[in-house]
């Protein structure tokens, strides 16, 4: 169906994409363990599997698109009961806020969303099978964990050799285990935790380690193999390490054909941490920056690359979005039906996201197509500036919309404002004139003047 080429980070190159079944697509992403609002590292992952999807239906593909929730895990279970709520109400809360930061992004809904709780009995029905062949074993603290050294493939996702690896992050070594790499499958339950993070199993009362929801859930929604699994590259090790393991040992083929891994977040060039004082939720950019103005910026660089948060950068992402949308002001765009991808910018826009999903390039083409726009007012232009753009999930509201949304004034008392400048102007009292110009520029309206008349947007 096209030419995609995608980085495969098991055979560290990038190759021709061909799904297992031909004309269906089917994507596995590690999503959200959900105790907190979601922070613009989360945005940026989010962003570039929307982004991977979209491009995929658009290329003629039907998609099946699963994002995982974690929705019971040590931090989870801490949050909760430092609130004083049921773990439920802590994860519906941030599921919901989730859900409303993302769609402020355009991030699209995937085709499933599983909640790791629904799906603690395939859980165990593959920590079972895992034990039945010999990879995990029950520990003397009650818990039951995976045998690392007993799977011959641990390390090919990561490039390390069995010396050169350390534990898994999120599972503390202790007397339980047989080797310090070994990660826990099924956690035992402490006296002191709540009951709803207790369930029942032969193991005894507990609850599943964080590597095995997604070996399970995949598995569930996808088949015993599938075409992409992707997620932050903080994830390529331990965690997707250790779902190549689980799942790869339980049904003894390989269970993916692609695994992609975004780039991480700075911020000011700067790793994001709270203890540093860098750290922002979605939440707080979109107090000051609108969401597709967050979502262009994201667009800008490769999901592979490092990614830099900064307001200057957003502040300069902000004004070539809104360049973008005043190339399309003031026309009436047709829709385009169709894409004629053989038409030559459709066909450089095509060539650069099927190249590893390159937005920057493809960013390139929707510029050269708004200078086009800007130089001859052409609707056809117009059209496909559009229609490309909507690939990437941008350019899609009214111009004039977008381009006066956030402003500091009413409708009403800026158009009286440029009622006051033109009677000005007519009094030959152009200092008047000015000194209007200028109030309202220090508000944040930026006059236009054409032949039409005169327009105003946001500044």
């Amino acid at each position: 169906m096209s030419s995609l080429r995608i980085y495969n980070t098991l055979t560290r190159s990038v190759q021709p994409f061909a799904p297992i079944e031909p004309g269906h697509v089917r994507m596995y992403v590690c999503g959200m363990t959900i105790y907190d609002l979601c922070h613009v590292g989360h945005a940026r992952m989010m962003m570039a599997f929307d982004v991977v999807q979209r491009w995929l239906k658009a290329s003629g593909y039907r998609v099946t698109y699963v994002r995982n929730i974690t929705d019971i895990e040590d931090k989870i279970i801490k949050r909760a009961v430092e609130r004083g709520i049921s773990i439920r109400e802590l994860t519906d809360e941030m599921i919901a806020a989730m859900h409303r930061d993302i769609g402020a992004l355009g991030v699209e809904r995937p085709t499933h969303e599983p909640r790791a709780t629904d799906y603690v009995g395939q859980m165990l029905d593959l920590i079972g099978t895992l034990e039945n062949k010999g990879l995990a074993y029950r520990a003397s603290n009650g818990d039951v964990n995976y045998a690392v050294r007993k799977f011959p493939g641990y390390g090919k996702l990561s490039g390390k050799s069995l010396d050169d690896l350390r534990a898994g992050e999120r599972v503390a070594v202790d007397d339980g285990k047989l080797d310090a790499l070994d990660f826990v499958l099924w956690k035992s339950a402490k006296e002191s935790e709540p009951e709803d993070a207790k369930w029942a199993s032969t193991y005894g009362p507990g609850r599943p380690g964080w590597h095995i929801e997604c070996s399970a859930m995949s598995c569930a929604l996808l088949g015993e193999r599938f075409d992409i699994h992707g997620g932050g590259m903080d994830l390529q090790f331990p965690h997707h390490e250790n779902e190549i393991a689980q799942s790869e040992g339980a049904l003894g083929h390989s269970f993916v054909n692609v695994w992609m891994h975004n780039g991480f977040l700075n911020v000011d060039n700067e790793k994001m941490s709270k203890s540093l004082g860098n750290f922002f939720t979605i939440q707080d950019v979109l107090k000051t920056y609108d969401g597709e103005t967050l979502r262009y910026f994201m667009l800008r660089t490769h999901y592979r690359s490092p990614f830099n948060f900064s307001d200057a950068n957003l502040d300069d992402a902000r004004a070539a979005l809104r360049r973008l949308y005043t190339a399309l002001d003031g026309l009436e765009v047709p829709e385009l039906a169709e894409m004629d991808w053989s038409e030559p910018r459709a066909a450089a826009f095509r060539a650069a996201m099927d190249d590893d999903f390159n937005t920057p390039g493809a960013l390139a083409v929707l510029f050269e197509l708004a200078s086009e726009v800007n130089r001859t007012r052409s609707l056809a232009d117009a059209a496909l500036l559009k229609k490309l753009a909507s690939t990437l999930g941008v350019l899609q509201q009214a111009p004039r919309q977008y381009l006066q949304a956030g402003a500091s004034l009413d409708e009403a008392a800026i158009q009286a404002q440029i009622e006051a400048r033109a009677a000005a102007k007519a009094a030959r009292d152009f200092a008047g004139a000015d000194r209007i110009r200028a109030e309202l520029l220090a508000a944040g309206i930026v006059l236009q003047d054409s032949a039409a008349g005169t327009t105003w947007s946001r500044a």
